[in-house]
């Protein structure tokens, strides 16, 4: 037989066994909701770091004026998910010659073209015509001559805006044979490019010391 319970005898057993239980203070509250909110945060960043976003710090001046030493941008990883660089973009990229490094330069020869380099001018499968360049900061004197390059398919012909010092496509055939990764011209040939493969995204804008878009460049 069940026995009937009279209601006011259950909500003082109920109450009994809720007083027994530890209530959470108010900080110890604050601190989780503060923790959760950190944590939340953090694989935001992560993601965002590692998925859309490029965080880097620029060391050199081969990017002048755009870009100075000691500047703070993000590229966009994503920008290239739907088309590809376009001649001009400021392309975040491995390098070829070191992979473990991340180069900024900007694309000059796209994939399939040839590309001559003489006296301080830049000419596009025969073109009479050089190319359009009012980002260089300075006349370009060194290593301006003599130069043609034939783009692999789908690769790219980067340079620095600040030619005169930059360490760009002109080089990197001889840095790698100097670092002994290629035997001979032939095999250092492929060093001169960037693949679409080891290009991480586009430069989007400065952030630091001051905002800076980097698209109209």
């Amino acid at each position: 037989m069940v026995e009937n319970v009279h209601p006011e005898i259950q909500n003082e057993a109920d109450a009994a066994q809720g007083n027994g239980k530890k209530k959470r203070s108010p900080f110890l509250e604050l601190v989780i909701n503060l923790l959760e909110i950190f944590v939340a945060a953090f694989i935001l960043a992560e993601v965002m770091t590692h998925f859309v976003l490029i965080n880097a710090e620029v060391p050199s001046e081969s990017m002048e004026n755009i870009i100075e030493p000691g500047d703070r941008l993000f590229g966009f990883r994503l920008a290239y998910t739907f088309q590809e660089p376009e001649r001009f973009d400021v392309v975040i990229f491995r390098y070829p010659v070191d992979e473990t490094q991340n180069f900024i330069k900007r694309v000059i020869g796209l994939p399939g073209e040839n590309v001559e380099i003489r006296e301080g001018n830049i000419y596009i499968d025969g073109s009479q015509t050089p190319l359009d360049e009012p980002y260089l900061p300075e006349a370009w004197v060194e290593d301006n001559d003599g130069y043609t390059f034939q783009v692999p398919q789908d690769s790219y012909l980067v340079l620095g805006d600040n030619r005169n010092i930059s360490l760009d496509a002109r080089f990197w055939a001889d840095k790698a044979i100097a670092e002994n990764i290629a035997q001979n011209e032939k095999e250092a040939q492929k060093y001169t490019f960037v693949s679409s493969e080891q290009i991480l995204g586009r430069a989007i804008f400065k952030y630091y010391p001051k905002f800076k878009s980097l698209l109209s460049y």
